[in-house]
């Protein structure tokens, strides 16, 4: 899927070196919608084979004949995109989870998504979400939740652009939901 340069991108090893340097740029930093948290919880290793070994944990997570833990949902998981060809580099992550848990109900939402620091306010976010919302109504996901910590401004001015509707905050966490009827509401 693309929108102008941003595309998401199944996470594939052909990717790896632009892989890594997001992963690095990120530093300590939390790397939202990028499914790290599957892992065994080490870092992530920056090799080849890490990468393949960190892509093969993540694809079978969309794979609705996949069985998983109690306490995980069915997830795409994509890898923001900027280029194409050789040019192709990752500039973030962007999880789009097919169901919700008590947790994800509260805390976490249906889309998750994060663009490394070097590559923010360039608008990847805001077309990355545009295209998980039509891949979430393909799904047949007729709204989604989105949350953001509370002091993340640029995250939320991203949901509202993209029709989020503010309905409270929890725990820290501002709550949207939109509806993914037809084209997503884009604005700005």
């Amino acid at each position: 899927m693309q929108w102008g340069m941003t595309a998401l991108a199944r996470p594939d090893v052909r990717l790896f070196p632009s892989w890594a340097a997001t992963v690095r740029d990120f530093g300590s930093e939390t790397m939202h919608g990028s499914g790290v948290w599957h892992g065994d919880g080490g870092a992530v290793e920056l090799t080849e084979e890490g990468c393949a070994a960190f892509v093969a944990m993540l694809l079978p997570y969309a794979d609705p004949a996949t069985t998983l833990p109690e306490d995980r949902v069915h997830s795409d998981y994509y890898w923001i995109t900027d280029g194409s060809g050789a040019e192709e580099e990752v500039v973030g992550f962007l999880a789009l989870r097919h169901a919700l848990t008590p947790w994800l109900l509260e805390e976490g939402g249906h889309i998750g998504y994060s663009v490394r620091p070097s590559r923010r306010g360039q608008g990847h976010a805001r077309r990355a979400l545009s295209l998980a919302l039509r891949r979430a109504f393909e799904l047949g996901l007729g709204r989604v939740l989105l949350t953001c910590d509370e002091p993340n401004v640029a995250s939320a001015r991203t949901i509202e652009r993209n029709g989020g509707i503010y309905e409270d905050t929890r725990n820290g966490k501002r709550r949207y939901w939109i509806e993914t009827a037809g084209e997503p509401a884009l604005s700005g």
